[in-house]
Formats: C-alpha cells, structure tokens, sequence
C-alpha cells in the first residue's frame, strides 16, 4: 500500500445490543491486528482510526462495523466476531478489497429505506465520549447561536413554530409547555429530562444517550434558556448503566469545557445540570411521580392542578420533558422550524423514533418520518414477520399502548390516528405479534406488568387492574365464564376514568382493543375452552396431528425433557406424561402439527 495522509475510520458498535454481542472483545482483536508487525506501520501513516460508537440501528445484526475508506463509500459488516477481525483489516482496509461474505446485504440497507434519520443522523458516527468527535459535527453550535442572536421568546416563538409535541407519548406541543413554565412566576425554576423509560421492549432513549449524550445536554441547555432556570436534572433509571456512565462523563466534561455552569459561552447564562438515578419504577415516568422521586420521597403522583410548570420540583415551576424531545431542540435551531415543520402531517411535525420488536424479522431502533403507515413501519422497514407466518396484530405505545389489528394496518402513525384506532404514541415501542400469539395472553401479560407497577395510591388503579389480572387469568387457564368479558370492559372503562394518573388511564387499553378486535379469541377460551393460538398451555392438549405432520424430527430435536418419540420416515408422538407443556414443539414446528 502506498502512503495516503486520509483518515480511515472503523466505526464500531457499541450500545448495549453492540456490547453484548461482543463489541468489547471485536475493539480488543482491532487493536490487536492493528499493532501487528507491518500492518501498524502502513496504518500510522494513513491515519486509520478505530471509533466505538452507538446504536446505528439494526440491533439484530450486532455486532455491526462500518470500514470509511478514502475514496469508497462506508461498508457494514454485520454479525462481526474477534476472528473475523484479521480479514477485514488485511483484505479490506489493507487491500482494499470488500470481504463480501460477512459485509451487509440488500436486506440490511432496505432496513434504512423508507427511515429519516434525523434526530439519530449522528448515531453510528459520533463516539459517544468524545466531545471534540461531537463538536466536529457541529455539535453546542445551536447554543452558541441561541445564546449570540435569541433571546428567550424568540427561541420558545420558533419551538412552537415547529409544531414538535412532546415525545415521552402525551404528546403536548413542546412550545406551548415552555410558554407555561417561562410565565410562571419566580425566580427558581428547574427543568427535568426523563430517561426513565421502563416500557418492556422499548430502547429509545437509552440509545440516544448511550450513542449521542450530547445532544441531549445541549437540548436542555436550550430549554434552560428559553424557559429561564438555572438548575437541571436528567432523571435516568438506574437499570441502564451504559447510559450512566456516559452521561456521568458527558456532564463532566460538558462542565469543564464551559458549556455547563456559570458564565456559558462567556454570557451571564448559568445552568447546572446533575443526574438522577432512579430505581427502576415504572410509575415514575409519570412526571408528578418522577418530580417525587427526585425530591427523596416515595415515587407516587401527585393531583393535578396545579401542573409541574406552575407548581414542580420542591413546589417551584418545573418543565419536564422527555430524551427524544430534548435532542430535537439542536436540529430544530440549526435547521429552522420551517424545515422541520416540513416533516411530518399537519398535526404530528418531525419523525418519530421507534423501538421495533416482536415477530418481525429486523428488530432494532429505527426512525421514520410522522405520517408513514404501520404497514410500511412492520413490512417495509422491518421486512414482515418471521418464519414466513402471518401477520396477527402490533401494540403501539409500549404496556398501556393498544392491539391493532391487520385491517388497520394501513393506518397513519401519528398522535390522533393511533388514538382513533384504539393505541397511542406512546413513547415508541412497538411489538409485533403473529399468527402463534394469542391475544388474551398478551391482554394478560400487559396488564401483569402494569398491575405490579402500579404504586397502589389510587383505588381503581390498584384494585381495579389486580381483579381485571384475576379474571383474565381464569379465562387463559380454562376457567372463564359468561360475563366474563362484559365485566372486563365495565371494569376497564372505569379505571380509565377514575384512576389519578397516566399509567391507571391507560392501563385496560390492550384488554379493551384485544376484546374489541380478537372477542372471538375470548369466547373460544371461554366457551370452548381453547386457544385458538396455542399459547395456553393449559388449554393445549399436545398431540400431533398426523394429517400436518411432516415426520421431520424437529419436534423430537427441540423437547427439553424427552417426551417425544421419533422415528425417521414416521409420525411424531409426545408422552403426555412426561410433556412438561412448555410448547417448544409448537414454536418450533413450521407445519403447525402440534394441537
């Protein structure tokens, strides 16, 4: 190779699905290869360097590793492992020639197609613990030009411009928010960043903080201006440790820097910013319940009125918004509102960041443009579902979020649409569900979740979801009666109403849309005592049917305790008494033979 003075760069994952797939040990065998004899030399002089960086999004394929070689465009690399390691740095980066059988096929960039990676545009690019890599990319320049050639109104004037609601799922226009707080009256104010993020199967705001800190902080130093406060908190649940450790080392060299504390950018902005770890509550992404916690008490909400902008953190006005709304401020200053009003639809501006999983064949974090459908979310950026089944339903809105059907599926995704249709915004997490789910199982699961959540402060909350639980239990275990359906919608109708906050309101949302689009799942349960899926176990007689039976073996293959017998060229048979009900045979068998 000849000298050549352009930077290569090795990009590697390394937010949590990249960490544990082994993006430490993948580091490790690059800067191993690199200091072997002669390949060091070669790299010294062309300025190769090797960058952890976060989640660029297709979490399934990790770990992921893009080579930037002057002259050629950005190759991915996916599933890479230490022995892979010495090829691509001899073939790829030393020759020049891509080793195609571990580099990203069509699927991996179709994944990319129809997203608009805007608020994530710097994750997989910017190292995380870098603040100068984050400057390069014109990173703290919306403060510094908020802080040259705005002032307060003016900056709340162009959020409201915008049109960007609130992404932590309530949706309330940001703007208007800021309005409140900024007119409430006092001298101490504080602002609030929830990260606590507890909906099972989301990840989006730990991935924003694990790959890009800084934008975050530089969100809320906008905010802290326009709405007049000098003190911070990013209240972030202590489960996610990465996103700690990273935002602990952000907001110390943030500080050191000059872009936090007093006397910002050589102006009389001052603002402290700290960082809060809670305990894992779900109820504390409620804000009332998160403002508690952070004051030392016992999460819980609190009534509304007065609201947080008027009465807060230690009774004093308080905005709190969410990671994703906080890392749209930079872009919005840099880009004006009128380019981002120009995503979007009339009424949700921007994009919207989801955490896609379930039975969809590319789970990851993706970010798509407001208004694109759920069919286009599911089948086009996520590939369709696995294992060639079918499509059964998709919940929106993380635990309290609804069941949407496939004759919805052609539905907008957007704050009003979803709500028309019986799920919400949420805080992005989606969960796709297929053709072996049974939908009064996944009603029950949700609502387990958010029964144990629940901080029992309420009576509808705390009593209402445990005798919805109880109901929905005898119905997945055979023991369902008439009228058992009618009383879940009367019980669930009236928590949603008297509950005291979001997570009661929301709570019977998958058992009503479950009973609105699947009620025959329901009625067979109750009145068959089937499951038309074959998930309960204990509705599940486990034979096999020899008219679907393949005589594959792989039944035989998968059954943890020896219960089914098999002979080469003949039909399967499962012992009942030693069938332990665990379904691995159905989950594993492509023909459905197991009833």
């Amino acid at each position: 190779m000849s000298a050549n003075n352009d930077i290569i760069e090795v990009h590697i994952c390394m937010g949590t699905a990249g960490v544990a797939s082994g993006g430490y040990e993948v580091m490790d065998a690059f800067a191993a290869e690199f200091e072997k004899e002669g390949i060091s030399a070669v790299l010294k002089e062309r300025n190769c360097k090797v960058k952890a960086t976060g989640c660029r999004g297709l979490c399934a394929r990790d770990v992921l590793v893009d080579i930037h070689l002057p002259g050629m465009g950005p190759i991915t690399y996916e599933h890479v492992t230490p022995e892979m390691v010495p090829s691509i740095v001899q073939e790829h980066i030393g020759a020049g020639q891509v080793v195609d059988k571990w580099a990203a096929k069509k699927d991996y960039y179709d994944f990319y197609k129809l997203q608009k990676r805007y608020v994530l545009k710097d994750c997989g690019k910017v190292d995380p613990e870098d603040i100068d890599d984050y400057i390069s990319l014109g990173g703290y320049d919306a403060i510094k030009k908020v802080l040259k050639e705005m002032t307060p109104e003016q900056v709340i004037d162009e959020v409201k411009k915008s049109g960007l609601r609130g992404r932590g799922g309530g949706g309330f226009p940001t703007g208007m928010k800021w309005g409140f707080c900024r007119a409430s009256k006092g001298d101490l104010k504080y602002l609030i960043c929830n990260a606590d993020e507890g909906d099972p199967g989301a990840f989006m705001d730990r991935s924003i903080i694990e790959g890009n800190p800084h934008v975050v902080i530089e969100g809320m130093l906008i905010a802290a201006y326009a709405i007049g406060c000098k003190e911070g908190y990013i209240y972030c649940r202590a489960e996610y440790p990465l996103a700690i450790k990273r935002v602990k080392k952000a907001l110390r060299v943030a500080e050191e820097r000059g872009f936090l504390g007093k006397n910002i950018l050589g102006t009389d902005f001052e603002f402290h910013l700290h960082l809060k770890e809670g305990a894992g509550a779900f109820v504390c992404g409620e804000e009332t319940a998160l403002i508690a916690s952070i004051e030392g008490e016992r999460g819980m909400p609190r009534s509304r009125p007065p609201f947080p902008a008027v009465k807060g953190l230690w009774a004093k006005p308080t905005n709190v918004n969410n990671v994703e709304t906080f890392a749209n401020l930079p872009l919005i200053i840099l880009d004006g509102a009128d380019y981002y009003a120009s995503m979007g639809t009339e009424k949700s501006k921007g994009t919207k960041i989801f955490a896609l999983s379930g039975k969809v064949k590319s789970t990851g974090l993706v970010e798509v443009p407001m208004g694109i459908t759920i069919r286009q979310l599911i089948f086009d950026v996520g590939g369709g579902i696995a294992k060639k089944r079918k499509f059964k339903a998709v919940q929106l809105g993380g635990p309290s979020g609804g069941c949407i059907p496939e004759h919805l599926l052609d539905t907008p995704i957007d704050y009003d649409s979803l709500i028309a249709a019986g799920a919400m915004m949420g805080s992005g997490g989606v969960v796709v569900m297929d053709e072996t789910n049974c939908m009064v199982n996944v009603a029950h699961f949700f609502l387990t979740f958010t029964q144990r959540e629940s901080c029992g402060k309420c009576i509808p909350c705390r009593i209402g979801t445990k005798t919805m639980l109880d109901i929905l239990k005898r119905i997945t275990t055979g023991e369902g009666r008439e009228g058992d359906i009618e009383t879940l919608q009367d019980l669930a109708n009236d928590i949603k109403i008297a509950s005291l906050c979001g997570l009661g309101q929301t709570a019977p949302n998958p058992v009503l849309t479950t009973i609105k689009y699947f009620r025959h799942e329901y009625e067979a349960h109750i009145k068959d005592k089937k499951c038309p899926a074959r998930e309960c176990s204990e509705l599940i007689e486990f034979v096999v049917a020899d008219d679907r039976c393949k005589k594959c073996g792989i039944c035989f293959k998968v059954c943890p305790v020896g219960a089914i017998t098999w002979e080469k060229g003949k039909v399967a048979y499962i012992d009942k008494s030693k069938c332990v009900k665990c379904r691995e045979c159905i989950v594993n068998c492509p023909f459905n033979a197991i009833d």
